[in-house]
């Protein structure tokens, strides 16, 4: 691995030939590096990916693997996967190479993060995530297995849910007087979209002859920066029916907007003011507080003591009928007297 010595600048440089993809030898040179060792870790590492072998440092996987999904994930995805591999993982395993990387230490590193008292669902995501890319290095590097395999998951998986009743959704709305933040309650409860579908929102999206709400886009924020994009899947893109009264209540809100354009969001904030309301106003009413994305669990609870089929429901929130029933089908009330009922009945005619 050949490095050399600019007086220059003072600062070591690497220079060497490789053959790429295509059967072509091309040269690549990389410069200042203020150690010779550097030159050389940074040579070795680019011949590493290129070449992908198991005993690739998991740094060098990590690269490749991000610039693979970079053409596969949203954006929003493939942010939230740089930030917890940067302050998760590859702190721990980025220098070791994959090969090396053995069950007890993923158990190891598990046991770090367990104790950082992250949620259960934040360590069931490292994990989903860790899993995944040696997943991908046992199909396209020739891993031999994947070792979070072994170790096991970690994250208790529990099936509580929050959600707001009618009626005490009823007492928290009475006590927000901001049209704007209103409104937007109002829309998330009677609807069931998902926040950033409903920030995403455009007065083209509107329709208020019909009462209803078209669901194409949603928004993401990465610091002050908001992206629109694409909805979270192909089931999302939709048409919900709205109640007559909302619809007008939202109008009524329009209304007082000047010069609003039809590509103009209609939500012009972020998740922020949301938040705050919820928390100062859940406790003034007397009630739990619960996450803006529970409003969602709440419309779904609503729609099934309403009698609604799952079927319906997972076509207005957007979602599978197999999400739905796995997600909600505690909720559902049990049909097992019933059927034992009516076999009765054919036992024991009246």
């Amino acid at each position: 691995m050949p490095t050399y010595y600019d007086e220059s600048t003072k600062t070591w440089y690497c220079k060497f030939y490789y053959t790429d993809y295509t059967g072509a030898k091309k040269q690549k040179k990389k410069r200042g590096f203020k150690l010779q060792r550097e030159a050389k870790e940074w040579e070795r590492t680019f011949l590493e990916r290129l070449q992908g072998t198991p005993d690739m440092t998991f740094q060098a996987l990590y690269d490749l693997y991000i610039e693979d999904m970079s053409h596969r994930l949203k954006k929003s995805t493939l942010d939230s996967t740089n930030y917890v591999f940067k302050g998760r993982i590859l702190p721990y395993f980025g220098d070791k190479p994959i090969n090396a990387i053995t069950a007890a230490d993923i158990r190891a590193w598990q046991n770090v993060q367990i104790d950082s008292s992250a949620s259960d669902g934040y360590l069931r995501n490292m994990h989903k995530k860790i899993s995944a890319i040696m997943n991908y290095a046992v199909t396209y590097y020739n891993l031999p297995s994947n070792p979070c395999h072994k170790a096991g998951a970690m994250g208790k998986i529990t099936r509580s849910m929050n959600f707001w009743t009618l009626e005490q959704y009823s007492r928290f709305i009475r006590c927000i007087e901001d049209i704007r933040i209103h409104a937007a309650f109002q829309v998330l409860f009677y609807s069931g979209m998902r926040c950033g579908e409903m920030l995403a929102l455009t007065l083209s999206d509107l329709d208020f002859e019909n009462c209803t709400i078209s669901i194409n886009k949603t928004l993401y924020q990465r610091g002050k920066e908001k992206i629109s994009t694409p909805p979270k899947t192909d089931n999302s893109i939709r048409s919900i029916s709205m109640p007559a009264a909302i619809m007008e209540e939202v109008q009524a809100y329009i209304n007082k907007i000047y010069g609003i354009q039809p590509q103009d969001r209609v939500f012009g904030f972020t998740d922020m003011p949301l938040r705050k309301n919820m928390t100062k106003y859940s406790e003034k009413a007397g009630i739990p507080r619960i996450r803006i994305h529970d409003l969602r669990h709440s419309h779904v609870s609503l729609l099934i003591n309403m009698g609604f089929t799952p079927q319906l429901i997972a076509e207005r929130i957007g979602d599978t009928v197999q999400m739905v029933n796995s997600v909600y089908g505690h909720l559902y009330p049990s049909k097992h007297e019933e059927v034992a009922d009516k076999l009765n009945q054919l036992i024991v005619p009246k």
